[in-house]
């Protein structure tokens, strides 16, 4: 198991790929808080090792309590993927401030929040840690409709980048994953839409969408010591996409 005696949070975990990474985690036998706004439906089922708490990632306050709390129940935080966020659509002059800042609260003051009280605990008992951002491959490229996401996925992978220098000194790397188009209760009525579906699949060189667990793989590998080489990378798991 590559991830045993390991402890780890991951918030967005009620579902999407954040629930992927967290189950994943179990199986490869880290102890891990699954954390969202919305109930884990089944959490007991997934034994002593894993544990849920809510949180929302937009308050500061809450992130700490998260970090804490993990840290009274467990006994220590080896790993946080910061992966809670959300998508919303709209040309720039048509967005209101309201879902502008809702964005940027969660997509990027969310893992802001998680990275500092993460790093702050790691830097504080030596813990040489890993710490996870969710990113997109619209951090890195344009896409109609998508002013607000692709800027806090940006800001996402700057941040990612900025800390990874700050923390190296002390053993904590900082990676980004970017995922393509996955097919997650975000994007599927992109697939559901035939002309929609048909352009991203189109647009994708191997010419489907992903799977949840294509990311949670992922985040096993820049969780475990098989990645301990690896500090301020961006891993694009997108078919290919951020290649043309």
């Amino acid at each position: 198991m590559r991830l045993k005696d390991k402890v780890a949070i991951v918030t967005g975990a009620s579902s999407g790929l954040g629930r992927a990474i967290a189950k994943m985690y179990i199986k490869e036998g880290a102890k891990v808080v699954f954390s969202d706004i919305n109930e884990y439906e089944g959490i007991e089922s997934l034994g002593e090792q894993a544990f849920f708490m809510k949180a929302d990632v937009s308050k500061s306050e809450e992130v700490k309590a998260l970090i804490d709390e993990t840290i009274n129940r467990f006994g220590k935080l080896d790993i946080i993927v910061n992966n809670a966020g959300i998508g919303t659509t709209g040309n720039i002059h048509e967005l209101s401030d309201e879902n502008w800042q809702k964005v940027i609260d969660i997509n990027l003051n969310g893992v802001f929040y998680g990275l500092r009280g993460a790093a702050a605990y790691m830097k504080e008992k030596g813990v040489k840690g890993s710490i996870i951002n969710m990113a997109s491959i619209l951090g890195e490229v344009g896409f109609r409709g998508a002013g607000a996401y692709s800027a806090s996925k940006g800001g996402v992978n700057q941040l990612t980048k900025t800390s990874a220098l700050e923390l190296a000194p002390d053993g904590i790397r900082v990676n980004s994953i970017a995922p393509g188009f996955i097919l997650t209760e975000m994007t599927k009525g992109i697939d559901a839409d035939p002309k929609a579906g048909e352009f991203v699949r189109g647009s994708i060189p191997l010419g489907h969408m992903g799977e949840p667990d294509d990311i949670a793989y992922a985040a096993v590998y820049l969780a475990s010591d098989e990645s301990k080489f690896v500090t301020g990378s961006i891993l694009y798991v997108d078919g290919g996409w951020i290649a043309q």
